[in-house]
């Protein structure tokens, strides 16, 4: 056993790209046990402090701006990642890149802006809740001045993990300092932009200074050709939103913000095990992009971690509720065992359609599969919310991961099947 973890290092040290992934995959590591330590700290606060009407409606408006942010993003943390990863000897072409995606991203947040506006002025719930959504947008040009991407197409995970850290540490210091009672709920999405917005200052400073990355004025048919490559991986992201942020949308026009709140304490500790799964998954994204035969590997690496993550929170749900939640939350713990089913397969999502799919030019039909299991899942959360509240809304969510994780690993193998054939 010791020859072969000696042989494994020997390998490890004389390789440029295995050192890479490894150190990468330590700078996540150590973003992912801090990122959770955070949490921990103030989900039983908040849960005290604001109660589940407060969870709810941070819910509510988290779910509808979701809808914005992936307009926003529009695709560019793949195609971008991938062309810059692909060019990043050509720091020419690299300026291009990163300056159309940036004011591509502007123009669609103005956009987006402005539709979140209208339903503001016309939906009569909207309007009732129209601070928080409002406050809550911020979070997007937050998103933009971070551009996590760019650090990830130049393997460097440091950077990543560096700012992170410092901006869940400035929220965490703020929520305690600010969130005194139950109508602070309002400050948590302030809080959580002031904090992006200060890291972004600050990458945005490393790209241009480090990277000497040249913001160039907007050329707009650069930018619409840009957009128009990303399309297919748009709708492949905005997709999910129908049954996933929609079933939270809906909650909250049947069951209110109670309905709302249990459903989100449900899943915020899923929610933190599919951040580490997407950290290992964009580990490997640059990697595999240059290096597809490894791609077995990575089933092997994110499986693994997948069920033990389902085992784990499934059997450890009640007492997770019970620890962190106060007794008012007590329901929640059946949304979390229900969801944790759910990692399982949106492993089979990230390992098939993001570091396969993708990579090898499939888009088109990872978007095919994604509309029609989406489209499914949002006729099934109908009656399903409407039946069973927020225990209908975490069934919705989990079978329709079922579905989509297990079409797109179905198709893959298709296609591995027919290039190895060749």
């Amino acid at each position: 056993m010791l020859k072969k973890i000696k042989a494994l290092q020997v390998r490890v040290s004389k390789s440029k790209d295995s050192r890479t992934l490894v150190s990468n995959f330590g700078y996540m590591m150590l973003l992912q046990i801090t990122g959770y330590v955070f949490p921990l700290l103030t989900i039983p606060y908040l849960a005290r402090v604001i109660g589940v009407e407060g969870f709810g409606k941070i819910a509510f408006a988290g779910a509808v701006i979701v809808w914005f942010q992936t307009i926003t993003d529009w695709g560019f943390n793949y195609t971008a990642t991938r062309d810059v990863a692909q060019n990043r000897e050509n720091p020419e072409k690299v300026s291009k890149i990163f300056s159309n995606v940036l004011w591509a991203r502007a123009l669609l947040m103005a956009i987006s802006f402005s539709l979140l506006l209208i339903l503001i002025t016309t939906v009569p719930y909207f309007q009732e809740n129209q601070a928080i959504l409002l406050v809550t947008f911020l979070l997007i040009p937050g998103h933009i001045m971070f551009p996590d991407w760019f650090f990830q197409a130049m393997e460097r995970m440091k950077y990543i993990t560096i700012f992170n850290l410092l901006s869940k540490a400035l929220f965490t210091a703020m929520v305690f300092i600010f969130i005194n009672k139950k109508e602070d709920f309002i400050l948590q999405p302030i809080l959580m932009s002031l904090g992006y917005l200060t890291c972004g200052f600050f990458s945005m400073y490393i790209i241009i200074v480090k990277w000497q990355v040249k913001i160039h004025a907007p050329q707009w048919r650069q930018i619409m050709l840009t957009t128009k490559n990303s399309t297919d991986i748009f709708i492949n992201n905005i997709m999910p939103n129908l049954y996933n942020s929609f079933s939270t949308v809906l909650l909250g026009f049947y069951g209110g913000s109670i309905s709302n709140g249990m459903l989100d304490a449900g899943r915020k500790f899923v929610e933190i095990g599919q951040q580490f799964l997407m950290v290992i998954s964009r580990v490997f994204f640059p990697f595999l992009s240059r290096k597809i035969n490894k791609h077995d590997l990575y089933i092997r690496v994110q499986m693994s971690l997948a069920i033990i993550l389902f085992i784990s929170l499934s059997l450890a749900a009640p007492l997770i509720i019970d620890v962190f939640f106060t007794p008012e939350f007590e329901p929640a713990a059946l949304v979390l065992q229900i969801l944790s089913l759910s990692i399982v397969f949106l492993s089979l999502n990230n390992i098939y359609g993001t570091n396969y799919m993708i990579i090898k030019g499939y888009e088109k039909s990872l978007r095919n599969i994604t509309i029609i299991v989406s489209a499914a899942g949002f006729i099934l959360s109908f009656p399903l919310i409407h039946y069973f509240d927020f225990i209908g809304a975490a069934i919705t969510i989990t079978l329709t991961r079922i579905l989509l994780g297990g079409a797109v690993m179905l198709k893959a193998r298709k296609i591995k099947q027919k290039e190895l054939s060749i």
